[in-house]
């Protein structure tokens, strides 16, 4: 089987875009790659350094979210970064093959630069500490959205670069390029919890009525007998994903017969329905706390075995073993 890594910051509950971007992916993938799925607690830190009293439980209710979605702990080693301390020492070793210059032309780091005022050296660094936690379990693969495949490429340059100059020590890894629907906020950006725009997989079905109510729509729809147009409507974005015979809404949008409110009852009950076992499977795994320890401890243990092979083959041909 070929090795995937991927991870995701802890931000707490999933939101729908975390779901469909990523964790409905991986819940596929477990059945045909060997995987590695890691909360990366020590990337959040690059813009949350100084705001860490609730980190625990973020990891934890994010670890409850993949849990719930379908990842399955005896395929997939689920852990946290910071338990595997390997990844740190690769990220180390790393940094003394690249260049400033390159990681400042970064796209994402011009932009989050610009954004969030940020400019430390951990942030800086993040790309190489993301190639680490690639490299240090020689993933042949990791999926991404186009946004992260620089990132990417990055890892698979650095892997290069050390195994021209110390030999042949890892894979170069691939992107496993992911096309998934972009989820529309309830104000019709991309959903982003930064944004407060969001629905989480751990919200109640009043809660999702409740926020769906407020969705922008067509802003030229402002009645029921005005007609609409669903291409660029946000709500219709979501009833493409979660109703089934989402085109029979099309038409009596168009002419007004449906009216915005009774468009956003039908997608509620739609959407709620999907998330049903998802959220019933989650009551039941947010009680088991030992549970979702265990399966974490025993996650990292997984990683830190599969990564101690790598680093001691990355001390052999760097000639860092004296004794």
């Amino acid at each position: 089987m070929e090795t995937i890594l991927s991870g995701m910051q802890p931000t707490g509950h999933l939101h729908l875009g975390n779901y469909e971007g990523a964790l409905k992916n991986w819940v596929s993938l477990q059945q045909r790659f060997e995987m590695f799925l890691c909360i990366v607690d020590w990337h959040s830190l690059t813009e949350e350094a100084a705001d860490t009293a609730g980190l625990a439980e973020k990891v934890f209710q994010m670890a409850v979210d993949f849990l719930a979605g379908s990842v399955d702990p005896d395929k997939c080693a689920v852990f946290i970064q910071s338990d595997v301390k390997e990844h740190a020492e690769l990220h180390l070793l790393l940094s003394m093959l690249i260049t400033v210059p390159t990681l400042t032309r970064l796209p994402t780091y011009l932009e989050k630069k610009e954004q969030k005022g940020i400019d430390t050296y951990g942030f800086l660094g993040y790309p190489v500490l993301q190639a680490a936690d690639i490299l240090v379990y020689n993933a042949h693969k990791v999926p991404v959205g186009r946004d992260q495949e620089k990132h990417i490429w990055l890892a698979a340059d650095l892997a290069k670069r050390f195994n021209a100059v110390y030999g042949n020590t890892f894979n170069e890894p691939q992107v496993l390029l992911t096309e998934f629907p972009a989820i529309p906020g309830l104000d019709g950006k991309k959903m982003s919890k930064s944004l407060n725009n969001h629905i989480t997989l751990a919200e109640s079905d009043e809660e999702t009525a409740r926020k769906l109510r407020t969705m922008f729509t067509d802003p030229q729809k402002l009645r029921k007998g005005d007609p609409g147009r669903p291409e660029i409507c946000p709500v219709y974005l979501l009833h493409r994903i979660y109703t089934p015979g989402h085109e029979d809404i099309v038409a009596p949008c168009q002419s007004g017969a449906l009216g915005c409110v009774d468009c956003k009852m039908r997608l509620t009950v739609n959407l709620n329905q999907v998330l049903a076992p998802i959220r019933e499977q989650r009551k039941k795994l947010v009680e088991k706390r030992d549970y979702i320890f265990d399966v974490l401890r025993d996650g990292a243990g997984r990683a830190r075995r599969r990564a101690a092979v790598t680093m001691a083959k990355v001390r052999e041909n760097m000639k860092l073993i004296y004794y």
